[in-house]
Protein backbone atom coordinates (compact mmCIF):
# COMPACT_ATOMS: atom_id res chain seq x y z
CA UNK A 1 0.00 0.00 0.00
CA UNK A 2 1.19 3.40 -0.96
CA UNK A 3 1.53 5.80 2.11
CA UNK A 4 2.29 9.43 2.13
CA UNK A 5 5.44 10.24 4.07
CA UNK A 6 6.10 13.95 3.03
CA UNK A 7 4.80 15.95 -0.05
CA UNK A 8 6.49 18.76 -2.14
CA UNK A 9 3.30 20.22 -4.40
CA UNK A 10 3.97 23.64 -5.65
CA UNK A 11 0.17 25.02 -5.75
CA UNK A 12 -0.67 28.31 -7.27
CA UNK A 13 -0.29 31.25 -5.12
CA UNK A 14 1.55 28.97 -2.41
CA UNK A 15 3.78 31.60 -0.16
CA UNK A 16 5.37 28.75 1.96
CA UNK A 17 5.20 25.41 3.35
CA UNK A 18 5.28 24.28 7.35
CA UNK A 19 6.03 20.46 7.72
CA UNK A 20 4.88 19.61 10.95
CA UNK A 21 5.31 16.07 12.78
CA UNK A 22 2.35 14.71 10.81
CA UNK A 23 0.87 17.63 8.99
CA UNK A 24 2.19 19.39 5.93
CA UNK A 25 0.92 22.50 5.48
CA UNK A 26 0.67 24.95 2.80
CA UNK A 27 0.08 29.02 2.72
CA UNK A 28 -1.62 29.87 0.02
CA UNK A 29 -1.32 33.72 -0.81
CA UNK A 30 -1.44 34.82 2.89
CA UNK A 31 -5.61 33.98 2.68
CA UNK A 32 -6.05 30.10 3.27
CA UNK A 33 -3.82 26.88 4.75
CA UNK A 34 -4.34 23.90 2.75
CA UNK A 35 -2.90 21.65 5.36
CA UNK A 36 -2.29 17.87 4.18
CA UNK A 37 -2.26 14.61 7.06
CA UNK A 38 0.50 12.67 6.23
CA UNK A 39 0.69 8.91 7.48
CA UNK A 40 3.68 9.63 9.41
CA UNK A 41 3.40 8.18 13.03
CA UNK A 42 5.53 10.33 15.54
CA UNK A 43 5.50 9.39 19.52
CA UNK A 44 7.12 11.28 22.49
CA UNK A 45 7.83 14.27 20.01
CA UNK A 46 9.58 11.66 17.67
CA UNK A 47 8.60 11.13 13.86
CA UNK A 48 9.18 7.02 13.55
CA UNK A 49 10.47 5.78 10.47
CA UNK A 50 7.42 3.81 9.16
CA UNK A 51 4.53 5.22 8.03
CA UNK A 52 1.11 3.52 8.88
CA UNK A 53 -1.93 3.15 5.96
CA UNK A 54 -4.87 5.66 6.08
CA UNK A 55 -3.81 7.02 9.27
CA UNK A 56 -4.11 10.73 7.75
CA UNK A 57 -7.27 9.75 6.26
CA UNK A 58 -8.55 8.55 9.34
CA UNK A 59 -7.24 11.83 11.12
CA UNK A 60 -8.19 14.48 8.82
CA UNK A 61 -11.91 13.01 9.07
CA UNK A 62 -12.54 12.45 12.40
CA UNK A 63 -11.25 16.43 12.79
CA UNK A 64 -13.59 17.19 9.88
CA UNK A 65 -16.12 15.67 11.91
CA UNK A 66 -15.78 16.82 15.47
CA UNK A 67 -15.03 20.85 13.62
CA UNK A 68 -17.91 20.05 12.12
CA UNK A 69 -20.00 18.58 15.18
CA UNK A 70 -19.02 21.73 17.60
CA UNK A 71 -18.36 24.98 14.86
CA UNK A 72 -22.11 26.09 16.88
CA UNK A 73 -20.16 26.45 20.22
CA UNK A 74 -16.83 27.45 19.16
CA UNK A 75 -15.55 29.24 15.57
CA UNK A 76 -12.74 27.19 13.57
CA UNK A 77 -10.55 27.28 10.45
CA UNK A 78 -12.04 24.85 8.72
CA UNK A 79 -13.70 26.17 4.84
CA UNK A 80 -13.24 22.30 2.68
CA UNK A 81 -12.15 18.86 2.29
CA UNK A 82 -11.53 18.64 -1.24
CA UNK A 83 -9.58 15.35 -0.90
CA UNK A 84 -10.01 12.38 1.79
CA UNK A 85 -6.56 13.94 3.51
CA UNK A 86 -6.88 17.36 2.99
CA UNK A 87 -8.54 19.90 5.30
CA UNK A 88 -8.49 23.84 3.74
CA UNK A 89 -8.98 26.08 5.81
CA UNK A 90 -8.24 30.33 7.14
CA UNK A 91 -4.57 31.73 7.64
CA UNK A 92 -4.35 32.14 11.25
CA UNK A 93 -1.40 33.06 13.32
CA UNK A 94 -0.98 29.93 16.19
CA UNK A 95 -1.06 30.74 19.61
CA UNK A 96 2.09 28.89 21.14
CA UNK A 97 0.60 26.88 23.43
CA UNK A 98 -1.52 23.71 23.54
CA UNK A 99 -4.38 23.68 25.74
CA UNK A 100 -4.35 20.21 27.61
CA UNK A 101 -7.74 19.34 29.47
CA UNK A 102 -7.61 16.18 31.00
CA UNK A 103 -10.71 14.51 32.94
CA UNK A 104 -8.81 11.54 33.81
CA UNK A 105 -5.79 10.80 35.99
CA UNK A 106 -4.00 9.27 33.10
CA UNK A 107 -1.13 9.22 30.69
CA UNK A 108 1.31 12.39 31.25
CA UNK A 109 -0.30 13.34 34.61
CA UNK A 110 -0.59 9.48 35.82
CA UNK A 111 3.03 9.34 35.26
CA UNK A 112 3.73 12.38 36.99
CA UNK A 113 1.56 11.78 39.53
CA UNK A 114 3.37 7.98 40.33
CA UNK A 115 6.62 10.53 40.59
CA UNK A 116 5.14 12.01 43.77
CA UNK A 117 4.03 15.07 42.39
CA UNK A 118 0.87 16.63 42.90
CA UNK A 119 0.73 19.80 41.62
CA UNK A 120 0.46 19.91 37.15
CA UNK A 121 1.40 23.02 35.14
CA UNK A 122 0.85 24.56 38.93
CA UNK A 123 -2.83 23.27 39.08
CA UNK A 124 -3.19 20.61 42.36
CA UNK A 125 -3.89 17.13 41.72
CA UNK A 126 -5.86 15.60 44.43
CA UNK A 127 -4.26 13.03 47.02
CA UNK A 128 -4.98 9.32 47.30
CA UNK A 129 -6.18 8.52 43.28
CA UNK A 130 -5.24 5.70 41.14
CA UNK A 131 -4.21 5.73 38.02
CA UNK A 132 -7.43 6.54 35.92
CA UNK A 133 -9.55 7.56 38.36
CA UNK A 134 -11.76 11.10 37.11
CA UNK A 135 -10.40 14.47 38.76
CA UNK A 136 -13.44 16.38 40.43
CA UNK A 137 -13.48 18.52 37.73
CA UNK A 138 -11.44 18.58 34.43
CA UNK A 139 -8.24 20.26 35.01
CA UNK A 140 -6.30 22.58 32.24
CA UNK A 141 -2.96 21.81 31.92
CA UNK A 142 -1.18 23.47 28.83
CA UNK A 143 1.85 22.59 27.42
CA UNK A 144 4.14 25.08 25.19
CA UNK A 145 3.71 24.65 21.54
CA UNK A 146 7.69 23.09 20.77
CA UNK A 147 9.14 22.73 17.12
CA UNK A 148 10.11 19.20 15.56
CA UNK A 149 12.25 17.68 17.46
CA UNK A 150 12.07 19.84 20.36
CA UNK A 151 9.48 18.57 23.69
CA UNK A 152 6.52 20.28 24.42
CA UNK A 153 6.91 21.35 27.90
CA UNK A 154 4.29 21.55 30.47
CA UNK A 155 3.44 25.36 31.55
CA UNK A 156 1.22 26.96 34.32
CA UNK A 157 -1.19 29.61 32.89
CA UNK A 158 0.83 32.18 35.02
CA UNK A 159 4.04 31.98 33.44
CA UNK A 160 2.06 32.00 30.26
CA UNK A 161 0.27 35.08 31.35
CA UNK A 162 3.86 36.42 33.15
CA UNK A 163 5.94 35.64 29.94
CA UNK A 164 3.12 37.21 27.86
CA UNK A 165 3.06 34.29 25.73
CA UNK A 166 -0.77 35.22 25.26
CA UNK A 167 -2.42 38.11 26.81
CA UNK A 168 -4.37 37.38 29.51
CA UNK A 169 -7.93 38.33 27.48
CA UNK A 170 -7.02 36.31 24.77
CA UNK A 171 -6.32 33.26 27.45
CA UNK A 172 -9.69 33.46 29.29
CA UNK A 173 -11.20 33.06 25.65
CA UNK A 174 -8.79 29.66 25.20
CA UNK A 175 -9.82 28.37 28.37
CA UNK A 176 -13.59 28.65 28.06
CA UNK A 177 -13.17 27.72 24.52
CA UNK A 178 -11.16 24.65 26.29
CA UNK A 179 -14.04 23.69 28.67
CA UNK A 180 -16.96 24.01 26.29
CA UNK A 181 -15.45 21.43 23.65
CA UNK A 182 -14.30 18.91 26.27
CA UNK A 183 -17.91 19.13 27.31
CA UNK A 184 -19.20 18.69 24.18
CA UNK A 185 -16.73 16.21 23.37
CA UNK A 186 -17.77 14.10 26.77
CA UNK A 187 -21.34 14.25 25.17
CA UNK A 188 -19.95 12.85 21.64
CA UNK A 189 -18.06 10.31 23.19
CA UNK A 190 -20.66 8.83 25.73
CA UNK A 191 -23.23 8.13 22.73
CA UNK A 192 -20.43 6.16 21.07
CA UNK A 193 -20.27 3.99 24.81
CA UNK A 194 -16.69 6.39 25.23
CA UNK A 195 -15.14 8.25 27.91
CA UNK A 196 -12.99 11.13 26.53
CA UNK A 197 -10.22 11.06 29.30
CA UNK A 198 -8.12 13.77 27.73
CA UNK A 199 -7.38 16.01 24.97
CA UNK A 200 -5.75 18.63 23.66
CA UNK A 201 -6.78 21.78 21.43
CA UNK A 202 -4.71 24.39 19.54
CA UNK A 203 -5.85 27.60 18.60
CA UNK A 204 -5.03 30.26 16.39
CA UNK A 205 -6.12 34.14 15.34
CA UNK A 206 -7.65 35.07 11.68
CA UNK A 207 -6.47 38.29 10.17
CA UNK A 208 -9.48 39.92 11.68
CA UNK A 209 -8.42 39.02 14.70
CA UNK A 210 -10.62 35.76 16.04
CA UNK A 211 -9.71 33.35 18.27
CA UNK A 212 -10.55 29.75 16.33
CA UNK A 213 -10.00 26.56 16.89
CA UNK A 214 -7.40 24.75 14.40
CA UNK A 215 -5.47 21.52 13.54
CA UNK A 216 -7.08 18.37 14.67
CA UNK A 217 -10.16 17.74 17.51
CA UNK A 218 -10.75 14.74 19.35
CA UNK A 219 -8.76 12.42 17.15
CA UNK A 220 -6.76 9.38 18.92
CA UNK A 221 -3.78 10.89 18.28
CA UNK A 222 -5.02 13.91 20.26
CA UNK A 223 -7.04 12.47 22.14
CA UNK A 224 -7.29 9.37 24.97
CA UNK A 225 -10.73 7.36 25.49
CA UNK A 226 -11.79 4.47 27.51
CA UNK A 227 -14.88 2.53 26.92
CA UNK A 228 -17.33 3.19 29.14
CA UNK A 229 -18.56 -0.46 29.59
CA UNK A 230 -16.60 -2.05 32.72
CA UNK A 231 -14.71 1.17 33.30
CA UNK A 232 -15.98 0.94 37.23
CA UNK A 233 -14.98 -2.46 37.42
CA UNK A 234 -11.98 -2.63 35.94
CA UNK A 235 -10.95 0.53 38.57
CA UNK A 236 -12.24 -1.14 41.47
CA UNK A 237 -9.75 -4.20 40.52
CA UNK A 238 -7.03 -1.80 39.54
CA UNK A 239 -6.91 -3.66 36.01
CA UNK A 240 -6.00 -1.31 33.15
CA UNK A 241 -8.65 0.74 31.23
CA UNK A 242 -9.12 -0.40 27.56
CA UNK A 243 -8.76 2.36 25.36
CA UNK A 244 -8.84 4.24 22.30
CA UNK A 245 -5.84 6.44 21.67
CA UNK A 246 -2.14 6.51 20.53
CA UNK A 247 -1.27 5.02 23.63
CA UNK A 248 -1.07 1.33 22.59
CA UNK A 249 1.84 2.44 20.34
CA UNK A 250 3.63 4.43 22.82
CA UNK A 251 3.03 1.48 25.23
CA UNK A 252 4.70 -0.74 22.49
CA UNK A 253 7.82 1.59 22.27
CA UNK A 254 8.23 1.59 25.94
CA UNK A 255 8.51 -2.11 26.24
CA UNK A 256 10.70 -1.79 23.42
CA UNK A 257 12.92 0.65 25.23
CA UNK A 258 12.00 3.47 23.75
CA UNK A 259 10.48 6.92 25.27
CA UNK A 260 12.01 9.46 23.20
CA UNK A 261 15.03 10.03 25.27
CA UNK A 262 18.50 10.59 24.21
CA UNK A 263 20.31 8.20 22.78
CA UNK A 264 17.66 5.84 22.71
CA UNK A 265 16.84 3.58 19.87
CA UNK A 266 13.53 3.75 18.13
CA UNK A 267 13.11 0.12 17.55
CA UNK A 268 12.03 -1.65 14.09
CA UNK A 269 8.63 -1.61 12.93
CA UNK A 270 8.02 -4.99 11.62
CA UNK A 271 5.38 -5.34 8.20
CA UNK A 272 2.90 -7.24 10.71
CA UNK A 273 3.14 -4.37 13.51
CA UNK A 274 2.32 -1.51 10.73
CA UNK A 275 -0.70 -3.29 9.54
CA UNK A 276 -1.69 -4.33 13.10
CA UNK A 277 -1.55 -0.07 14.08
CA UNK A 278 -3.42 0.53 10.53
CA UNK A 279 -6.08 -1.59 11.94
CA UNK A 280 -6.04 -0.11 15.25
CA UNK A 281 -6.31 3.15 13.66
CA UNK A 282 -9.50 2.02 11.59
CA UNK A 283 -10.90 0.79 15.15
CA UNK A 284 -10.70 3.57 16.43
CA UNK A 285 -12.21 5.84 13.53
CA UNK A 286 -15.10 3.74 13.47
CA UNK A 287 -15.93 3.38 17.06
CA UNK A 288 -15.35 6.99 17.29
CA UNK A 289 -17.51 8.55 14.44
CA UNK A 290 -19.94 5.44 14.51
CA UNK A 291 -19.14 4.94 10.77
CA UNK A 292 -18.01 2.67 8.85
CA UNK A 293 -14.06 3.48 7.70
CA UNK A 294 -14.21 4.00 3.48
CA UNK A 295 -10.46 3.47 2.60
CA UNK A 296 -9.50 5.98 -0.50
CA UNK A 297 -7.64 4.89 -3.46
CA UNK A 298 -3.75 5.26 -2.39
CA UNK A 299 -3.11 4.38 -5.85
CA UNK A 300 -0.77 7.08 -6.96
CA UNK A 301 -2.23 9.46 -3.90
CA UNK A 302 0.00 12.14 -4.18
CA UNK A 303 -1.39 12.86 -7.73
CA UNK A 304 -4.92 12.79 -6.34
CA UNK A 305 -4.08 15.08 -4.01
CA UNK A 306 -2.76 17.62 -5.80
CA UNK A 307 -5.48 17.13 -8.54
CA UNK A 308 -7.97 17.82 -5.82
CA UNK A 309 -6.60 20.49 -4.10
CA UNK A 310 -5.75 22.27 -7.34
CA UNK A 311 -9.12 21.78 -8.94
CA UNK A 312 -10.48 23.43 -5.23
CA UNK A 313 -8.07 26.50 -5.47
CA UNK A 314 -9.15 26.86 -9.12
CA UNK A 315 -13.07 27.33 -8.41
CA UNK A 316 -12.36 29.40 -5.17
Amino acid sequence: MNTINETNFKFPNQKSVYKGKVREVYNINNELLVMIATDRLSAFDVILPRQIPFKGQILNQIATKMMNDTADIVPNWLIANPDENVAVGHLCEPFKVEMVIRGYLSGHAAREYQLGKRVLCGVKMPEDLKENDKFPLPIITPSTKAENGEHDEDISREDILKNNIVSEEDYLILEDYTRKLFERGTEIAAKRGLILVDTKYEFGKTKEGKIVLIDEIHTPDSSRYFYAEGYQERQEKEEPQKQLSKEFVRQWLIENGFQGKENQQIPEMSDEKVIEISNRYIELYEQITGETFVKASTENVLKRIEKNVNSFLKSN
